[in-house]
């Protein structure tokens, strides 16, 4: 099986982790270190952070 490649950066993906709380998990056990819970919550602020991106974007045209 192929791994898919990912849509979010490395650093964006380390930011997001950061302000959640869980980057020394990360920086320690790499991302399979994270539970289910904050890997979720990382997906969540993502696509808020693009909505949020969007929604400024299409105001400003």
């Amino acid at each position: 099986m192929s791994r898919r490649r990912g849509i979010m950066s490395e650093q964006f993906k380390m930011e997001l982790a950061k302000d959640l709380g869980f980057y020394d998990t990360v920086k320690s056990e790499g991302w399979g270190g994270i539970t289910t819970r904050d890997a979720g919550n990382l997906v969540k602020r993502a696509i808020e952070i693009a909505e949020q991106t969007l929604a400024n974007e299409s105001q400003s045209k």
